[in-house]
């Protein structure tokens, strides 16, 4: 296949001013299947696209053995540029967002989405670009980060708000695979033909419906998470604790930032540390290892060790563990909760 620049192809999408102002963070790739090249069975997944270029031969069709993202920088991703220099047959762009320091929220319309409410949110003001969905009856659409995006406590540790009925999700923390194809004149002409409705006025109307329904974490106690007096034969351990670092560094905050508050600060960190654990933790999924909460809970206290300073409350015991080891169960029962509540 003869290589194309791409930014030609589509350049509605490259040439998009909020496309630009997300090009540069290091955080792009391709959205493909993980397991063998040619087994339409694998798990579609934001692909380490490092790894991938590193094992394409010259002239080869398919690029390299693909493994999942588990870093969210120059470890597995790129910026756009390089990725449409690298990959320009690339049948789309992975974006991993990060919502309040990118400016930028994305609003995934599904495609069953009933049609008078697509339409209400394709036409709402300061959309600074949309397209089709993989399947042509969806939409992306990007706008600026909602005014109001601080007013709802709730969703502090949210990484995606979704509808109830599942037709529509604003992403907060998450990737997004962008097709690259504009939304046809057609449905523009469609959308804009339609009579006005009030049940969404702006994204920041849109944000609110969503945040006011959405449901606060669920309160754990660390105890539903149980872990052995030392740490068990964790498979992948060591290899899961580097490339959690290495993917969350960045995104540390500092105990200035809580009012040199060290128990909030801390318990910060394991939620970041948490985040980022679990794109290498999918990424061994998929080649077949198992890990409990248990383990989760232990992978994320090693993982705390490196970047949080000893004091003397960390060899108090909570629950017959170290005092870090406990709060770390803690936050991975909340989380869990909370992915089970929906």
């Amino acid at each position: 296949m003869t290589a194309v620049d791409p930014r030609a192809i589509f350049p509605s999408f490259y040439d998009n001013p909020a496309i630009r102002a997300l090009a540069t963070a290091c955080r792009w790739t391709i959205s493909g299947r993980l397991g063998e090249l040619d087994d339409d069975s694998g798990r579609k997944a934001p692909i380490d696209v490092r790894h991938l270029l590193d094992g394409c031969n010259p002239g080869c069709r398919h690029a390299g053995p693909l493994r999942g993202a588990f870093a969210l920088d120059a470890t597995c991703l790129l910026t756009l540029d390089q990725l449409a220099d690298s990959l320009p047959n690339a049948a789309n762009a992975a974006f991993y967002l990060q919502a309040p320091s990118d400016g930028l929220v994305v609003i995934d319309v599904e495609p069953g989405c009933p049609p008078d409410v697509a339409a209400d949110i394709l036409r709402l003001p300061g959309i600074l670009y949309s397209e089709l969905s993989m399947s042509g009856r969806g939409f992306h659409l990007i706008a600026p980060l909602p005014a109001n995006l601080h007013d709802f406590p709730v969703v502090a540790d949210k990484r995606v708000l979704r509808e109830e009925h599942g037709w529509y999700e604003i992403l907060l923390d998450h990737w997004c695979t962008f097709t690259r194809n504009p939304v046809p004149q057609r449905i523009v002409e469609h959308v804009a033909a339609r009579p006005a409705s009030d049940r969404f006025s702006s994204v920041e109307d849109l944000y609110a419906d969503l945040a006011a329904k959405a449901k606060p974490s669920i309160s754990i106690p660390s105890t539903a998470v149980g872990t052995d007096g030392e740490m068990p034969d964790i498979p992948y351990a060591e290899a899961i604790v580097e490339q959690t670092l290495a993917g969350s560094r960045d995104r540390l905050k500092t105990p200035e930032d809580f009012n040199s508050d060290r128990s909030r600060w801390e318990f910060s960190v394991l939620g970041v540390l948490y985040t980022g654990m679990q794109l290498p933790l999918r990424t061994y999924r998929s080649f077949g290892a198992q890990f409990s909460s248990g383990d989760e809970a232990w992978l994320l206290y090693k993982t705390s060790l490196a970047v949080i300073e000893p004091r003397p409350k960390h060899a108090q015991m909570r629950n017959g563990r170290p005092f870090l080891l406990d709060r770390a169960a803690a936050l991975v029962a909340a989380r869990e909760a909370s992915a089970e509540a929906g």
